[in-house]
């Protein structure tokens, strides 16, 4: 019966329940001492009790007494803001505190080392350091005058024999010469440093050091190699230096300074804050530090754009864009003082990789380009490779340096699993576009390189063939593939963002169906024509026929062939609708004809006759290269009503079969007519009185009218 009740009511009750359960507690707690009540309870609180144990009511309460759900934040809330306001703001007050600071830190530096390396000062650190370098450098020393001797002494016979050498055999040397060098001052002072055993404190220093001024000499070297500027080379062999990217002395020299100082700058800076480390400097007065030689990197940066060698007349639009990169410079120090190292890594890569990835990419021209220093008109497939490889190489280095970046400065943003999950997306997106770009760019140097070996090659009109068909067949190849590997790396791509990628293939092949349904003729004539030339079944050029289509093939494309009549309309025909294609063009051409003689004719002499004209013809400077088989007599073909039928033939390459039977003509007139022998024609004989042979004339007259007449009426041969 306590089934039946409403939330009124049942609220009511939770009220009056709450309130004498209050009621008990506060008798129970001013009665604690006294012994308990033994009275039982009023007939209305039992049944109280008994509703509130019901398990409806229980249900209903908890979920009228539970706090409704927090809604989640979308995005970045005004908070969020405030947090990374305080943080900046915080990270400025410990660097503005940390200038007082400063004389401390170093103070107990000293001390620190004092007591570390036994009572020795800084100095001794600068002056083991100095030591270890001057060791490096007199093996370096030494290594450079062995090498010099070997190769005065290896070269200097081959000199006679030999032309100059290859630009990049040039190049390769010159690394050789500059790197190998800095490999020996590497390996003897590091290891001799190594050799020794050091205080701990003394090790942390000065190898650090010896790391960094080898890292800055191995930036010079390669500077120096791309710019040409090799002043001991010069002196010593007075040959031109090769100079991987294009400029004169004048800017070369300027932008060599500035790297130099640059590298400098901040390869102490990488230093300084390794030994600050060691010497346990606090964080703020470490980054002050850092800071302030940061600020000397942006002046060199600004120096460098405002000094730079530039054009005779700078227009209007080249100054804007100093002052925009001055602004931008300014900006991305400000960001790193602010200590906000993502987006100073966005903006530094925004800046620097472009620049970088041409010069990579005009550096590796340079490097295979020919001996007058100009470029191929096609890379070879190693350009090709060693191009893309060294920008997919920049490229993932920046990108995984961007991604430790993001882990260790953005850890609290990476909790998340969606930003994650898109984080790894994009990051694993630029590797698959990488590894796609390098994929084409090979595909596509394999394809160019052989599009041009066939467009220079020649030789038999089989090789000539062959090289038309490639020409017609690669480029369609090359789209295809270029089609083919953008459409899977965008697949992956996009499989990697989380997006669902199988209703978009679903989607792709039921648009790919419709389309293949209106265009059946369109495809049937594009494959009918592949197979076309797959087959070499007709070349520019040849003269071909086709149902009720004849002519000379005189272009085709990727849908239809053209030819062009013997009588001047062009036919435009599709691949398709072509069929068994007849070619009177190809390799050779058996051409006969037919010449009636007398009855009275030496049969025997008409051959011996015929036999000295086709010798003739092929002693004759124009017929003859063109004749396969000369003019020959095959024999009596038939016997007709005023003379003997004789059968002639003779085999020529495509194409001057033509001209040739009608110089064979003329020379067999020429030769019967000396000869006494007669072409058959029409002959009457009549005999008996004169009017009879009138009469007999007049009527062979009329038959033989009668005859031109219906031959004239006859259509003639096209």
């Amino acid at each position: 019966m306590y089934r039946d009740f409403s939330p009124i009511r049942l609220f009511r009750v939770c009220a009056v329940a709450l309130w004498v359960g209050a009621m008990l507690a506060s008798h129970a707690s001013a009665q604690s001492a006294a012994p308990a009540a033994t009275a039982p309870p009023p007939e209305k609180v039992e049944q109280l009790l008994k509703l509130l144990d019901d398990p409806d009511v229980k249900a209903w309460i908890a979920t009228k007494s539970a706090p409704p759900p927090a809604e989640e934040p979308v995005g970045a809330s005004a908070s969020d803001f405030m947090l990374w306001s305080n943080a900046i703001r915080a990270h400025l007050r410990g660097i503005g505190q940390a200038v007082p600071a400063v004389p401390g830190e170093f103070s107990a530096a000293s001390s620190t080392i004092m007591t570390e390396i036994n009572g020795r000062g800084p100095g001794a650190i600068l002056v083991l350091f100095a030591a270890f370098a001057a060791l490096g450098l007199g093996a370096e020393l030494v290594f450079r005058r062995l090498v010099k001797r070997a190769g005065q002494r290896h070269v200097a016979p081959a000199t006679v024999d030999e032309g100059s050498p290859a630009r990049h055999h040039i190049i390769g040397r010159s690394i050789f010469a500059a790197m190998a060098p800095l490999v020996v001052f590497a390996v003897v002072s590091i290891g001799a440093f190594h050799a020794f055993t050091w205080p701990p404190l003394l090790a942390a220093l000065v190898l650090p050091l010896l790391v960094a001024l080898i890292a800055w000499r191995v930036i010079m070297r390669i500077t120096a190699i791309l710019l040409g500027i090799d002043r001991r080379r010069d002196s010593e062999s007075g040959s031109a230096i090769v100079r991987l990217i294009p400029m004169d002395d004048v800017k070369a020299a300027f932008w060599y300074r500035r790297v130099a100082v640059f590298s400098g700058i901040f390869f102490t800076g990488w230093a300084a804050a390794g030994l600050m480390t060691v010497l346990n400097f606090t964080p703020n007065v470490k980054s002050l530090i850092i800071y302030i030689l940061g600020l000397g990197l942006l002046a060199v940066a600004l120096e460098t754009l405002w000094r730079q060698p530039e054009a005779p007349v700078a227009s209007r639009a080249f100054r804007v864009k100093e002052w925009l990169l001055t602004f931008y410079l300014c900006l991305l120090w400000l960001l790193w003082v602010a200590g906000l190292s993502l987006a100073l890594w966005v903006g530094i890569y925004v800046l620097v990789l472009p620049p970088i990835l041409r010069t990579t990419s005009t550096a590796v021209k340079s490097f295979f380009a020919g001996p007058d220093d100009t470029e191929k008109p096609k890379a070879p497939v190693l350009e090709v490779l060693i191009e893309r490889g060294a920008r997919v190489v920049i490229i993932a280095l920046a990108v995984a340096w961007l991604a430790v970046v993001i882990r260790f400065r953005a850890s609290g943003l990476m909790e998340d699993e969606a930003v994650a999950r898109l984080f790894r997306g994009i990051l694993g997106g630029v590797v698959i576009l990488l590894a796609a770009d390098l994929i084409w760019h090979m595909v596509k140097g394999l394809i160019n390189r052989r599009i041009e070996r066939a467009r220079s090659e020649g030789g038999d009109p089989a090789e000539l063939a062959r090289s038309g068909r490639l020409l017609t067949l690669l480029p369609i190849l090359r789209n295809f593939l270029a089609v083919l590997i953008a459409a899977i790396a965008v697949m992956m791509v996009l499989s990697g963002l989380g997006v669902a990628i199988g209703p978009l293939i679903a989607g792709a092949g039921i648009f790919g169906v419709a389309i293949g349904f209106g265009s059946q003729a369109l495809v049937r004539d594009i494959i009918s024509g592949i197979f076309y030339m797959t087959d070499d079944a007709f070349r520019v050029g040849e003269y071909i026929q086709s149902g009720s289509y004849k002519g000379t093939v005189e272009s085709f494309s990727i849908r239809s062939v053209k030819l062009r009549h013997h009588r001047g309309p062009i036919f435009t025909v599709p691949f398709g609708t072509l069929g068994a294609v007849q070619n009177m063009s190809r390799d050779w051409v058996i051409d006969k004809f037919f010449i009636s003689v007398n009855y009275d004719a030496d049969i025997a002499k008409v051959k011996k006759l015929v036999k000295g004209v086709g010798a003739a013809l092929l002693e004759d400077e124009e017929f003859g290269p063109q004749i396969l088989e000369t003019v020959k007599m095959k024999g009596v073909e038939d016997f007709g009503d005023y003379g003997i039928k004789l059968s002639f033939a003779m085999m020529t390459k495509p194409g001057h079969q033509s001209t040739i039977r009608r110089r064979a003509y003329a020379m067999i007139r020429e030769a019967f007519t000396a000869n006494g022998i007669g072409f058959a024609s029409p002959t009457v004989q009549v005999a008996g009185n004169e009017e009879q042979s009138a009469g007999a004339a007049a009527a062979a007259v009329r038959d033989t009218m009668a005859r031109k007449k219906a031959a004239a009426v006859q259509p003639g041969e096209g």
